[in-house]
Parts: structure tokens; sequence; C-alpha cells
């Protein structure tokens, strides 16, 4: 068990949130994604620039050397020259900055009276401008947590939406700009937070107070949280793009864990011995070792006119191989480095070796050949020489850093809550002025008519629902996480369905069929509210909205209608309800003799597998309860 306090662990979080505003922030385009072909495309390649203090990022060069050209593709009628940087930004949407002040002053926070557009740069193809655009709009206040610590926020601000990844082959990678310019509001706390579950907590209170606002995207992609995390003695790592809330604890727990490996690394190899001067950038020419290899992967290297060459790493033997965190070792982030640097497939190393084809013979010449000891480790790399060199400047770049111990830089999230390199971290020299877009000023009379509006608080809105729909706090507080708070309100003030049903549908229903895999998040409001409206027609059972809604997400392009009818889930009349009780307990006189009443619910249960969904339960169980009546009183 970590003991958090005691490794002097902090950790900030930037949550980023979509803002549901008409149009986008620096242009009049509308926020509207595409799955459809797109009408054009551009190509660029996105070069660093000095700063004005003649400083060049080291985020932007890292990216602008990885050598990459980048498709950016666009649509005729939801696309501008705003966003491909053929046209000077317009000025900023004011609804995406009242929504942004409301927020501020839920908060405490301190508006800032005249706003002004930064620029930050960003070189990895997400803007075709080479940077992104960012609005201070307030100052400090502070959210409150559950176990009633206060968390104070450092900075609110709003910015534009980078545009979305599609896909990437070799050197070339493909973006797509609808997403690009949708209006952000960016919400950072100071790093305070001292535990996994502290994160949580607070990435979970600043999405609520966002919510409560009614206007803020929902769904999957609409929020992401940048998780700033570091320890004593360790780094400061930026986990960038957090969609998961449920993965934020993760991130920070294997993020410290990780520290506190590579902090034990960096002991290890300080007790042998080993110094910055003995780990040099020699790289010995290996391919003969291995000309006559049966590795799949040395062979296609070979066979392409490439080479092997190996560096030895003095005192890293056994170390490679160390588990930093689940499924990442030392040898991965080494790998990863050679990736990204060397535009390589990945390394092998000896604490791996002999297997993936390599044997023990070849492992023994591949040491010989380097000179290497028992206590030393072997990085090999089989490519095109140049990509192989850079790959292996890479690894002697990484285990120089393993002697200091935590490098800085930014990783990526896996699906785990595990994290993987991604790039440096930036520096200073990233921000700058926009000089397109004159000051914004925010004047009293303005911030007097954003308080007038203040939206319900979250603790306000849970006990309303308790109140008004008769539903318990937890369900309450689940719909309040949800992204079906407002659908909700919506069934229940339309139809007769029971308040509880619909919540519990809405979310532990939900919940429950995305844990068995079923794709949740193709389920449209309208094909909700349509299968509610469906039940409280009578035209299909409460029973049947899990086999309703799970048909429906794996047929996103289906209606509710097609569902009911492919499911043969359609409504039995009383009088087919009425002859199916019949013939059950017709089947099962004996039993009712024998039991009596409570032979009720084994054939309740029976006939419940029998309609499938087609009935009302509570029908079904007055017709059987009844019918068991009069055949006890026709044997007794």
């Amino acid at each position: 068990m970590v003991d958090y306090e005691a490794i002097g662990l902090k950790v900030g979080i930037e949550v980023h949130q979509q803002l549901a505003t008409s149009r986008k922030l620096f242009c009049e385009c509308p926020c509207t994604l595409r799955s459809d072909e797109p009408d054009f495309t551009i190509i660029r390649r996105l070069r660093p620039t000095q700063s004005e203090l003649g400083e060049v990022d080291p985020a932007a060069e890292f990216e602008f050397k990885k050598g990459r050209t980048i498709v950016y593709e666009a649509y005729k009628d939801t696309t501008c020259l705003v966003e491909l940087d053929e046209e000077p930004p317009h000025q900023p949407d004011q609804e995406a900055i009242d929504i942004a002040l409301t927020f501020a002053q839920m908060i405490g926070a301190t508006p800032v009276d005249e706003l002004y557009v930064l620029r930050k740069t960003v070189v990895d193809g997400s803007n075709p401008s080479g940077f992104q655009r960012s609005i201070i709009v307030a100052l400090g206040g502070e959210i409150k947590l559950p176990s009633g610590k206060t968390i104070p926020i450092q900075t609110i601000c709003v910015e534009e939406d980078a545009a979305r990844k599609i896909k990437e082959e070799g050197m070339r990678i493909w973006y797509r700009v609808d997403r690009l310019g949708i209006p952000l509001i960016e919400v950072a706390t100071a790093p305070v937070i001292s535990s996994p579950k502290e994160a949580e907590e607070a990435a979970l209170a600043i999405g609520r107070l966002l919510r409560a606002t009614k206007r803020v995207r929902r769904g999957l992609g609409t929020v992401r949280q940048d998780v700033n995390i570091s320890i004593r003695d360790g780094a400061l790592i930026e986990v960038k793009g957090v969609q998961r809330l449920d993965l934020v604890s993760k991130v920070v727990e294997y993020e410290v864990r990780r520290q506190l490996e590579l902090l034990k690394i960096r002991d290890e190899l300080r007790g042998r011995g080993v110094k910055e001067e003995d780990i040099a950038e020699d790289f010995v020419d290996v391919t003969d070792v291995f000309a006559k290899t049966e590795s799949r992967v040395i062979k296609s290297a070979l066979k392409r006119g490439g080479v092997v060459l190996a560096v030895k790493l003095p005192g890293f033997a056994g170390l490679l191989g160390r588990e930093l965190m689940h499924g990442v070792r030392l040898g991965t982030e080494m790998s990863d480095r050679a990736r990204f640097w060397g535009r390589v497939g990945g390394i092998f190393h000896t604490d791996e070796l002999p297997g993936y084809g390599i044997t023990e013979e070849e492992v023994r010449k591949l040491r010989e050949a380097v000179g290497a000891r028992e206590e030393d480790a072997v990085v090999l790399v089989a490519d095109a020489r140049e990509n192989a060199e850079d790959a292996l400047r890479a690894v002697v770049e990484r285990a120089i850093e393993a002697l200091k111990g935590v490098p800085e830089e930014t990783r990526a999230p896996q699906p785990d809550g595990t994290t993987r390199y991604m790039r440096p971290r930036p520096g200073a020299s990233r921000m700058y002025p926009e000089t397109d877009i004159r000051p914004i000023e925010i004047t009293p009379e303005h911030l007097e008519e954003i308080r007038k509006q203040i939206p319900e608080f979250p603790e306000e809105t849970v006990k309303r629902l308790v109140s008004t729909y008769g539903i318990n706090e937890k369900l309450a507080n689940q719909l309040l996480d949800s992204d079906y708070l407002e659908l909700f309100e919506k069934i229940c003030s339309e139809t007769k369905v029971p308040p509880t049903f619909v919540a519990a549908a809405l979310t532990e229903t939900l919940k429950s069929l995305e844990r068995d895999g079923v794709p949740v998040e193709n389920l449209s409001e309208e094909q909700l509210w349509e299968v509610f409206k469906r039940i409280d027609e009578g035209m299909a059972a409460k029973e049947a909205f899990p086999d309703i809604a799970t048909w429906l997400a794996k047929n996103p392009d289906k209606s509710v209608s097609q569902a009911l009818e492919e499911l043969g889930l359609g409504m039995l009349s009383p009088e087919e309800v009425e002859a199916l009780v019949e013939e059950v307990v017709s089947r099962n006189t004996e039993l009712i003799r024998e039991r009596g009443e409570r032979a009720f619910g084994a054939l309740m249960g029976d006939l419940m597998r029998e309609v499938r969904g087609r009935a009302d339960a509570k029908l079904v169980a007055q017709m059987l309860r009844e019918r068991i009546k009069k055949e006890l009183e026709k044997s007794g």
C-alpha cells in the first residue's frame, strides 16, 4: 500500500469540456461532426518557429522531427478559411465566453476584465495553423470534495478544440477539421490533490458543475482530462487526454508506481557504479551475426536492405526487463522512444533474449561483438541504417535519463490506465499573443446579467429529483453523473412510465449493458425516448428494455419499430396472455395441489420466459394469481 503523503504526491487536473454553442469559437461554422466522405483535402507539413525570445519549443521540435505529412479532410458547408488558416480568425463567440463566465461565478472565481487571445504552439498536426488559440476568462475560485477538502482553481479558459485524428499510415497522418474550432472550456486546478481518489473526485466535481450549466456537450469525446502528476524526487509528468472519468485514479496510481520503480532503478544503477560517461553512442554493426537468423523481424529488415546495429548499456543487465507498471518495462520505454525518434518498429534487448526467433548462440555472438560483460545489457535495432542510428540514440538518451531518475515528459493514457511515452513536455516558449483579434472588455453590467442566470447547483438538483420524482438519492446522483438527466425529466413529464424505472434503465441498465460489451454509446436520445414512449403506450413491456436497447445499440441506423419486429417483442393482447396463463397452469396442476399459492413463484418464472418482455409483468402476475386461486378452489 503506497503512502501518498509520505512520497509527496501532487496532482493537478485540467478538465476540457466542449461547450454547446451554435457556432465555432473563431468563425461562424456550425459545431457539427460529420461521418460522410469529405468534399476535399489539403496536404501540409508543419514546422516549428522561434518564440519572441528566439527559443524553439521542445515538444514542437520533437513533432517536426518525425517528418510527417498531414492530410486535412474538410467539407464545403461546415468548413471555412479560418479553420484552414487561410483567413484571420473572427471575434470570439460571445456565447462560449458567457458559459465560462457563468461557471466562474458558480465557483467564486474572479473574471478577467479584459480578455486577450493567446496562441499556443501545437505541431502534432491537430491544427493547420500550428497553434491553438486560448483565452483566459477567470482566475481563482474553488471546488469542494465529498471529504470536505477544498481544491483551488487556478485558471478558467476558453479555447478551440483540435481536429479529429482519422488514421495514420507510415509517415502520413489524416485529420478531419469538423471538430476543429468547437469551443472548449478548460478548468485547471492547483497541484494540491494528494491521492488517486481525490483526483477522480475533483474531476467529477468539476464535471458536475459544468453539466449544471446545461450548456456543455455530452457523450464520448466531449470531455477530456489532462492529469499532471509528480512525487518527491520524481518529475512532473503530464498524462494527456484521459477520456473516461473512472480512469483518472488508475492513471495516477500507475504513474506513481512507475516513478517509484524508476527511482529504484536509478539507485541500483548508482549502486553498480554506472556513470553517465560510461553510456556512449558507440553503435556496432552486427548484421553478420544475424545473417542466418530465424527472427522474422530481422529477416524482413535485412531483405529490405537494412542493417542490424547494437549498443552496449554498461551495468543495465536485468533492468531493462524490470516492470514499471502493468505491461510496461524500462525496455518498453526505450522502445517507445526508438519508435518515435527512429521511425522503427521497436527494439530487442538482452533481458528478453533468447526469444523472438533469436537463438542463444546469436545472443552470445552479439555480446561478444559489442564487448558486453555479464552485468551489461545490449540493445539492437534492425532497420535502415539512418533509422537504426536515430533509434539507438534515443535508447542511449533514455538510459542516461535512467541514471538521473524520472524524465519529464508528456504521456498518453491506455485503456487500462497505464501510459506510454507521447512527447517531451512543452516549454514556456510555446505561448505568445494573438495579434489578429481585438481585446474583449467584460463590463460590470455584463457580469451582473450573468449572475442573474446562475443555474441550479448539483446538490440542489439531487434534492429536487428526489422530491419531484420520488426516486432515491442514489439514483438521483447516478442521473446527475450520466448523460441522460434532461432526457429523464422529459420522459417523466411527458409519459406515465414510473420515474424509478426510467432512472434505473438510463443509468444502471445501460451501464450493465456497457460492461457486457454492448456499444451503448451508439444509442441516441431520440431512440431512447421512442423506447419509453412505446412502453408508455403499452406497445412494449418494461422488461423488454435491455433487449431493445442492445439491438438498437448494435443497429444504430434502425428504428424502434424495427427492433420490436426483429426481436418479436410486440405486446401480447390480454386474451393472448390469458391463454398462456391457462396453458402453464394446466401443465402444473399437480404442483399447484402440492404447494398451493407457493407455486406462484415457479409458474411466474415459466410465464415470464414465455412472454419474453411482450407483456406487462403486473398483468401476468394478476392473471396467474386469479387462475391459481380458481384451481385450488376446484380441487379442494
